[in-house]
């Protein structure tokens, strides 16, 4: 693992300059430029055919649906709308290419100049600018056998499945992100979260990030600060950059900015310098490693795609295609913050943990919106750290998280037991009311069978049930803890206290 500085000392003596290029698979019912589907998870090789593999005298044809995908995107980030674009040939040898290049747009992107406003976790907004938002066709996938984590590093040898290969990409690539300062980490998993927000309430993609169908690419550089009153900060020309390829969790993409900082500040503080090159994430040690240089320009001779015509979407078409934006997130949260009646801490915190969405169907399916906050940023919220995933990849549904609410509010389960009932849900054992059938954690009602467990709770400690009859109600605390234990958390604790001092003759 490479030397690293205190992030802190780091960002005393530099600057870090990032730029981020998000790759978002659109959710088209076929390929990019041929009509073979794009199911994730299909048997290897099964979903190709002689355009996308490029085979000779293969002729592609652009999908309208992503060019549209594509455009209300643009328009989503406040993008400048192309009139005329192109496609090109981006010519590179690399087995995930099987025709030896990529058909992609070059010099003429359908979207251009736009930008996104990001919120951060303290509710300060900091905008990104946007370059442009290409269309492309994605690679195929690599699989490598024998290395670490799956990585080509010390692999035996390596697999190669073409049905991604082809699958419709939109790549957004920002501008310089300069200003960010200490936050920069935090900056960079918001834009990607906002990125994530946006297509998914578009309806354009999945955003599934551990499926990679949206994946981030991070650059970054540092530059040495400017001491007090002298020159501007942004005069001082950018360091030498890394490309940190292929993050593929908003918690990655934090570490990863982070990583870098450290990395970097402490061969520039040792008098070194950055390498400019592509790096690889290592989730399980939280690092980077060196990929391929990049000190000198990757020559990809570009050159217009012979085989297809220029797109030319008209203004009336494009303006059509902007009355079909949704509602803007950040309007959406503050008209949901409104109706469910949370603080902006509450709110906050449902933001963070990326329970937006989440809490929204869990509201349609009919629990109440205090409810389903508590469950999300709560229980499940805590089980989505413990794994290292985003909750919206738990196995649980919104549908789930209401009925398990009716559970608590009817009486049924008690909070201990709704949380072994979210247990069995995560673990594929059916929906809440199936797990508590299955496993008997339904609430002992029964007033007779708490009766037998507080008698035989107070034959076994006299001495507390003495205290009680003096008048120390508290100490029915302990029978009640008791009784609790002999129905294995299955007694409403407040029903088996209200019997306790009835048994007793003592008022509560």
């Amino acid at each position: 693992m490479s030397r690293l500085a205190d992030y802190d000392a780091a960002l005393a003596d530099f600057d870090p300059v990032m730029g981020i290029e998000v790759h978002v698979e659109l959710n088209t019912r076929t390929k990019m430029f041929c009509s073979c589907a794009t199911t994730f998870g299909a048997p290897p090789n099964s979903q190709v055919c002689p355009v996308c593999l490029g085979l000779p005298g293969a002729m592609p044809a652009v999908n309208h649906k992503a060019v549209e995908s594509a455009i209300r995107l643009g328009l989503a980030l406040n993008c400048r709308i192309a009139e005329r674009c192109t496609f090109a040939r981006k010519n590179y040898f690399y087995p995930d290419v099987s025709k030896d290049y990529q058909i992609s747009q070059y010099e003429d992107p359908i979207d251009y100049d736009g930008f996104l406003d990001v919120e951060l976790a303290d509710g300060t907004v900091f905008r990104v600018s946007i370059e442009r938002a290409h269309m492309e066709e994605d690679a195929a996938k690599n699989t490598h056998i024998g290395g670490s984590a799956g990585r080509i590093q010390g692999a035996d040898y390596s697999l190669v499945d073409y049905n991604r290969g082809g699958v419709p990409l939109v790549e957004i690539v920002t501008k310089p992100i300069e200003g960010a300062g200490a936050r920069a980490p935090e900056v960079a998993r918001a834009y990607v979260a906002a990125i994530r927000e946006l297509v998914i309430a578009l309806g354009i993609s999945d955003a599934r990030m551990d499926q990679g169908s949206l994946r981030a690419d991070i650059n970054l550089s540092l530059r040495r600060r400017v001491p007090a009153g002298g020159a501007s900060q942004s005069a001082v020309p950018f360091g030498k950059r890394s490309e940190t390829k292929n993050v593929n969790s908003l918690r990655s993409i934090e570490k990863a900015v982070r990583y870098e900082i450290c990395r970097q500040g402490a061969l520039l503080a040792a008098g070194g310098s950055v390498t400019q090159e592509t790096r690889h994430w290592h989730e399980d040690s939280e690092s980077t490693s060196p990929g391929r240089s990049k000190e000198q320009a990757e020559d990809y001779r570009y050159f217009p795609e012979p085989d297809l015509l220029p797109i030319e979407p008209s203004r009336a078409w494009v303006e059509e295609l902007r009355l079909t934006l949704p509602e803007p997130p950040a309007v959406r949260r503050r008209r949901l913050q409104q109706a469910w009646g949370f603080t902006d801490l509450e709110m906050r915190d449902v933001v963070n943990a990326g329970a937006v969405g989440l809490i929204e169907a869990t509201v349609a399916a009919g629990a109440s919106p205090a409810g389903a906050r508590k469950w999300w940023t709560g229980e499940l919220s805590r089980v989505a750290n413990q794994g290292g995933v985003e909750l919206a990849d738990l196995l649980v549904r919104p549908e789930d998280v209401a009925e398990l609410e009716a559970l608590v509010s009817s009486g049924r389960i008690n909070d201990k037991l709704a949380r072994q009932v979210l247990g069995g849900v995560l673990a594929g054992q059916g929906r809440p009311g199936d797990v508590v059938a299955a496993r008997g954690l339904e609430v002992v009602s029964d007033d007779s069978a708490l009766l037998a467990a507080i008698d035989a709770a107070l034959v076994a400690q006299p001495d507390v049930a003495q205290r009680i009859r003096d008048g120390k109600v508290a100490a029915a605390g302990a029978i009640v803890g008791a009784v609790m234990k002999a129905t294995r958390g299955q007694a409403d604790a407040v029903r088996v206290r209200q019997l306790v001092l009835s048994r007793l003759d003592v008022a509560g």
